[in-house]
């Protein structure tokens, strides 16, 4: 007799069936559940993903989809990491992602209530806020007005205010701002970086195709360009001396879109804060070395960082050696009975290896591993 049974992993349903003997023998994934929370009108798209003692509320910068982000192997291993030791909150700010389309950028008063909303919705009364970006600003100004629901806050690659003034010598002019948002639209083909000129190396053609695809489904260009010209004209200077929520702040020495300076300002004008700066130039967390954003959030939320470093529980870096040699294997077509004459071993240790392997990427098949084998450098 064939019986269902579920499997938890960080967030997923993986959902099979036991045979004789106890044997898995079919499955298959179901995603991470996206839900809604209504924000006046407007419904927020959110996931939960972990079980930790404290809530961690990814604010995102200016675009997210927290369906697609899982697709990047080193973006699922950041957040399966944040997951490890908290409960990791993902939404969609209005406009982007799966989150409700609106027809202009919204308001800071707006974006705070989305927060405010997810956070009812999930049962969240306090967390801790990680803004990414303009997130970061966004954590900010949630943290002032909303001072109960905000125990701690993190800061990665953020501001107080987006271009120079006389008394503000970080960031470019309004004009230079102006010409790099108007040349931005080209991403959404390209999956280019406006860095400069000075590309990472970690920003590869692979991930620059999953990028392109990850605008285009996170919001219009327009929609886009309107949110970070908006950004122009904010200054919340005057606010830091009154954020009282023990605050961590991270940047990368070498921002190529965030200059550093904009960090060493939060760091000397929040009573509360802690201030890590990285090497690097990726302004994206999820390119260059992530663990050590991710230990230094550890450390911060728990007091410890594990050791050794935890070992990712989904996504491409969760395989064994062992499993990755099947994947590979699996991703060129050979069947369950090719892969073990290939590698000498049983067709059932093959089967059992591919059952992991579909649990750890997320994947439902083998057809779907084939189909996803580049966006998982495999």
């Amino acid at each position: 007799m064939i019986r269902p049974v579920s499997f938890r992993i960080l967030g997923s349903t993986v959902v099979g069936s036991r045979g004789p003997g106890g044997s898995r023998l079919e499955r298959r994934v179901v995603q991470r559940a996206t839900q809604y929370a209504k924000s006046g009108r407007v419904s927020i798209a959110y996931q939960v993903v972990g079980e930790g003692p404290t809530d961690l509320i990814l604010v995102p910068g200016f675009v997210s989809h927290v369906e697609l982000a899982w697709e990047e192997p080193r973006l699922a291993h950041f957040l399966g990491r944040l997951a490890a030791f908290s409960r990791l909150i993902l939404f969609d700010k209005r406009g982007t992602g799966m989150s409700d389309p609106v027809e202009r950028p919204p308001s800071m008063a707006q974006r705070m209530d989305d927060i405010r909303a997810v956070m009812d919705a999930v049962g969240s009364r306090r967390a801790t806020l990680f803004g990414i970006s303009e997130g970061g600003t966004l954590a900010l100004l949630f943290a002032h007005d909303h001072s109960a629901r905000a125990e701690t806050l993190i800061l990665y690659g953020s501001w107080a205010r987006r271009i120079a003034a006389p008394d503000y010598p970080y960031g470019p002019s309004a004009q230079q701002l102006d010409d790099v948002i108007a040349g931005m639209g080209r991403a959404w083909a390209t999956g280019e970086w406006w860095d400069g000129g000075r590309p990472s190396p970690s920003d590869d053609k692979r991930h620059r195709t999953w990028w392109a695809r990850y605008l285009r489904t996170a919001a219009s260009p327009a929609m886009a360009q309107n949110v970070v010209r908006m950004n122009i004209g904010m200054d919340i200077r005057d606010l830091l001396p009154g954020i009282e929520q023990p605050t961590l702040i991270l940047h990368r020495t070498g921002d190529t879109w965030i200059d550093v300076g904009h960090a060493r300002y939060l760091a000397e004008h929040i009573p509360s804060a802690s201030y890590v700066e990285l090497p690097g130039s990726d302004h994206r967390p999820w390119l260059g070395d992530v663990d050590a954003i991710v230990d230094a959030v550890e450390v911060f939320m728990t007091g410890r960082k594990s050791r050794p470093r935890r070992r990712a529980n989904i996504g491409v870096d969760a395989l064994s050696r062992r499993e990755r040699e099947v994947a590979v294997l699996a991703s060129q077509g050979l069947t369950a009975t090719e892969i073990a004459n290939h590698i000498f071993v049983s067709k059932r240790t093959v089967e059992s290896h591919l059952v992991t392997i579909y649990e750890k990427l997320g994947v439902g098949s083998k057809t779907e591993l084939i189909r996803r084998a580049s966006e998982f450098g495999i």
